[in-house]
């Protein structure tokens, strides 16, 4: 069982490996809150799982650490097992999805795992190592499933009631639920008045639906680049935990995560992975009753793979009104192209692509197609533009 002691003996072995990441106020994330963020994105690997994983491995026999140890993971996990097995001289093998970030997969290596790669998601990874676990006779190291690594995760909690004593909610990134589990578990035990409310990919809700439905559920597939909660199946211990000190669990949509991660990046100068940024979205985007409350936003990790940070960007700015595109009919003659950039120009906004198509079928021989690509900042500029372009006889076809 998860008890207060534990977590409590956990923050006691944590210390000489984790650190107490901050808090750091963040009010230009919500207008409707007092929000803070606690930073586990700058924590030692660049994500909460080592708190998890190193108390667990520091709890095992020596006849345990004798077999060496063997995990699977998206790869946060992967790291904080890489760490604490190679600090404590034990042979740790890492089984991870073959989508996993690149960044994630060297940074496991270069701590000193060997890694194999499993094609399919995250449960087709635990399958894999499962089976190497049972021919090989090592030690596994759940993710998430598991008391001890739920205690070391529950630490959290210990520190954000530190830090921020008059805390009204809490936001907790879930995929497998290790984390709001020992979050959850720590703060309604020392002080059940706090809300906690747990958020996932709305394409990936494995423990929102179970927790509908009432019983744990395995979903089909899970497809969302918030690759650290994208688990088809939640534990059960944390699944019972959930239901039993958890408020509410919410879903966030990838554009959603995506206008997180951009708001991260511009507002607060932090870096978060997808699943690090699903609590933030959940605030931004009102999907719970924090209006006027003192909340805390985990931000559980930053290992974001840098080629699909460019694409989240891009999304990003496209889900805040930033970046836009328009389509326009015209008359194929001088002087329609300057008149709509002159519009666009006035507005404030800035070309930044122009497309001009004049072989569409479904076009008259004497029309063309032009496609604009603009700079904006937001949806209300975007809206004059289009008011201003149809005043001037322009016709908007997209």
């Amino acid at each position: 069982m998860v008890t207060l002691d534990k977590i409590y003996h956990a923050a006691f072995v944590l210390k000489q490996v984790a650190r107490k990441t901050d808090m750091i106020h963040a009010p230009k994330l919500s207008q409707d809150c007092e929000l803070y963020l606690k930073t586990e994105n700058l924590q030692l690997t660049g994500s909460f799982k080592l708190r998890g994983a190193y108390y667990k491995i520091s709890q095992l026999s020596e006849e345990q650490r004798a077999a060496g140890i063997i995990a699977c993971s998206a790869g946060n996990h992967a790291q904080g097992v890489a760490l604490a097995a190679s600090r404590m001289g034990i042979k740790s093998i890492i089984c991870m999805p073959d989508g996993a970030p690149i960044s994630k997969v060297e940074s496991t290596k270069a701590l000193g795992a060997e890694v194999c790669l499993v094609k399919g998601a995250y449960d087709d990874a635990y399958a894999h190592a499962c089976r190497l676990q049972q021919e090989t006779g090592m030690t596994f190291i759940h993710p998430f499933n598991d008391d001890e690594v739920i205690a070391g995760q529950g630490t959290i909690g210990l520190e954000i009631l530190d830090q921020l004593a008059d805390v009204d909610a809490v936001i907790c990134p879930i995929g497998g639920g290790g984390l709001i589990s020992g979050v959850a578990y720590a703060i309604k035990t020392l002080n059940p008045g706090v809300k906690v409310y747990g958020v996932q990919a709305e394409n990936a809700p494995s423990m929102a639906e179970s927790v509908e439905k009432g019983e744990a559920i395995t979903l089909e597939t899970v497809q969302t680049f918030a690759d650290g909660i994208a688990v088809k199946h939640p534990g059960d211990v944390t699944f019972e935990m959930v239901q039993k000190y958890v408020d509410a669990v919410v879903t966030v949509s990838e554009d959603e995560i995506a206008a997180a991660i951009l708001a991260l990046i511009e507002k607060q100068k932090l870096i978060a992975e997808g699943a690090g940024a699903v609590s933030v979205a959940a605030a931004m985007f009102h999907k719970l009753p924090i209006e006027g409350k003192k909340v805390v936003c985990i931000v559980s990790g930053g290992n974001i793979d840098v080629n699909i940070l460019s694409r989240v960007i891009t999304r990003g700015l496209v889900t805040a009104g930033r970046n836009s595109m328009l389509q326009i009919a015209l008359e194929d003659k001088p002087g329609q192209l300057l008149g709509v950039s002159q519009i666009v120009s006035e507005c404030g906004a800035n070309v930044v692509s122009v497309h001009h198509e004049r072989s569409d079928a479904n076009m008259a021989v004497t029309s063309c197609f032009l496609t604009v690509g603009m700079e904006t900042r937001d949806f209300e500029q975007i809206a004059q533009i289009r008011q201003r372009l149809t005043e001037e006889g322009f016709k908007i076809v997209n």
